[in-house]
């Protein structure tokens, strides 16, 4: 049922849902704690009775032929925050009438900086693009004169000329408070495991864990941090394989993604070490697998719908306006503190 109102305020929704103006508020501007249902409840009331921030979910539908094109190099598992953003992206833009189509995109087309098979520009307004961290291939997609979004991106797009919108997680906050955090218990020693130039988000996080280290005049040890990657073994083998060549050990392991948190947590106890007695550990993107390791690991909650929504009023609103000056969001993240850093 859609509502039509001049102006839809929050006291609205809320007089609709037989809720408090104060929790509604708290969804639509994804602050304080809220069930995730409840958030959920809300936010569809909201764009249902087309409140301002979800007002591109009024047009009317258009022709049911029309795409929205997902380019990706790997495609997101159920347990990726990703996967969760896609889910709301496809509900929303299928009740405008698009239709979400799948392209894979291989080694082949990468190197000939070449578009899918199938791939057909004509039935296609706009293109998302998730785990697409090649520079010339992402370049080469900004200038097909179609409204484009990147979600994460490779390191540094604007200044290596993307000229596309782009959306991210806020990926320094949350880490800066949990180091902080750990620096006030008394830590002086912590090492990054990642591979800090796969993508701009990992980027990210290591620029500000060093920055954070620097304010509070905590010196930046390369030696307790593994930085790279080699894809031709296995990823709990290769950190295995850094982690003996350390002469000495940080006392905080700081992990670019939850993924890499669960390999190294593998990896150090395969050496006899344990977490938190010999060392805390944290990861990023509170992954479904971070609850339930041992111990759970501390990790930052990225809000997989808010990004979804996101993602809709970012694309559809460079197709309806294409000269828009470019755009670079960030949604909020939230602190997850567990056994894996003794909280």
């Amino acid at each position: 049922m859609i509502f039509i109102k001049n102006k839809v305020t929050t006291q609205d929704i809320a007089d609709e849902l037989g809720l408090s103006r104060n929790t509604v508020s708290k969804a639509l501007n994804n602050t304080g704690l809220l069930a995730e249902d409840t958030k959920n409840l809300i936010l569809q009331k909201a764009m249902e009775m087309g409140y301002k921030r979800f007002s591109y979910n009024q047009p009317q539908k258009i022709k049911s032929n029309r795409e929205i094109a997902l380019f990706t190099t790997s495609i997101p598992g159920n347990l990726h925050f990703a996967s969760t953003m896609l889910d709301y992206f496809q509900n929303e833009i299928s009740s405008l009438g698009y239709h979400l189509s799948i392209y894979l995109i291989r080694e082949k087309e990468l190197t000939n900086l070449s578009l899918p098979p199938g791939f057909n520009r004509e039935n296609v307004d706009g293109i998302i693009i998730i785990e697409m961290f090649n520079l010339e291939y992402s370049k080469m997609l900004c200038d097909l004169d179609l409204a484009t979004l990147f979600v994460d991106s490779t390191v540094n797009p604007k200044i290596n000329g993307i000229k596309s919108d782009l959306l991210y997680m806020d990926n320094c906050t949350n880490l800066y408070l949990i180091i902080k955090e750990l620096i006030e218990s008394g830590k002086t020693k912590f090492g990054f495991i990642g591979e800090y130039m796969h993508c701009h988000s990992f980027y990210e996080r290591f620029s500000i864990f060093k920055s954070t280290l620097d304010s509070f005049n905590i010196p930046f040890n390369k030696d307790y941090c593994i930085l790279d990657r080699d894809y031709s073994i296995p990823h709990t083998q290769f950190l295995k394989q850094e982690f003996h060549k350390m002469k000495n050990y940080p006392e905080v392991f700081i992990c670019a993604n939850d993924f890499i948190a669960i390999y190294f947590l593998n990896a150090i106890a395969d050496s006899g070490f344990s977490v938190p007695d010999d060392f805390y550990l944290c990861g990023f993107d509170d992954s479904q697998e971070s609850k339930i390791v041992t111990p759970p690991l501390t990790t930052i909650h990225i809000h997989s719908q808010v990004m979804g929504l996101s993602a809709v009023e970012l694309l559809l609103s460079r197709i309806k306006n294409p000269t828009l000056n470019y755009r670079t969001v960030y949604t909020e993240t939230t602190l997850k503190k567990r056994a894996s850093t003794r909280q």
